[in-house]
């Protein structure tokens, strides 16, 4: 990713890219590394013949600075759509996986959120994702710009809880981070200052304004198939 001319080469070697930006460790300043990765790929765009990319970008992506995602994925939009080459973008939901993580404490009967119960969240399968992704980038040069892709319906952590809860056969609580502690809970679990700060600060954007498109692409994974699946797994 760091190495452009490397990149640029690859690029010239095909006629299309599907862009994600890879996550830097939540260890290290995240906001600032994966800012310098979109840019890298970016520049290793510009020029390379490519004639269409797809864009991996999140709901609520927006012009900021260290607001997590939100902010970094913003400015990979606008950089990949400044290079000229046709560009679709994909916005996603709230992954089904940033769920995995909760399967130990809900096992012990309660899952911890800084989402309140109540707030409506959209959410998708990484299966949906991908094969909206495959479809974009198959599909003509006039298949560009912003879509949504979220799953069947839109969920709340209440829902989540009871899910995990059909799906362990157990009562599962849902405790809620106090908006005060939001940072400190990333710190907790080994988030940089830095990461801890931008994480939190796109956690509460969320909360303050889930984006709730009108009309998205709707995949067909619902929040009990993945935490059925997960649960059997283990």
């Amino acid at each position: 990713m760091a190495n452009e001319d490397r990149l640029h080469a690859v690029f010239r070697q095909a006629k299309r890219a599907f862009l994600l930006n890879p996550p830097a460790s939540p260890a290290s300043d995240t906001n600032s590394e994966e800012l310098k990765t979109a840019r890298s790929i970016a520049r290793a765009v510009g020029g390379s013949d490519l004639e269409k990319v797809v864009v991996a970008s999140s709901y609520g992506a927006q012009a900021g600075d260290g607001i997590g995602d939100l902010s970094v994925l913003y400015e990979f939009e606008q950089l990949v759509q400044g290079t000229g080459v046709p560009t679709a973008i994909n916005r996603a939901a709230y992954y089904f996986t940033n769920l995995d993580n909760l399967l130990e404490t809900a096992k012990e009967g309660h899952l911890s959120s800084p989402f309140p119960g109540d707030l409506v969240l959209p959410m998708v399968s990484p299966a949906d994702l991908a094969e909206v992704a495959a479809i974009r980038l198959s599909s003509t040069n006039n298949d560009v710009g912003i879509e949504y892709v979220e799953g069947p319906r839109r969920y709340t952590f209440t829902e989540v809880a009871q899910a995990f809860s059909n799906a362990l056969g157990l009562p599962v609580a849902l405790q809620g981070i106090a908006r005060q502690r939001i940072e400190k809970s990333f710190r907790e679990q080994g988030f940089s200052e830095a990461a801890a700060r931008s994480y939190a600060r796109m956690t509460m954007a969320t909360i303050d304004g889930a984006e709730l498109p009108n009309e998205p692409i709707r995949g067909k994974v619902t929040l009990e198939e993945h935490v059925n699946s997960l649960v059997s797994q283990t």
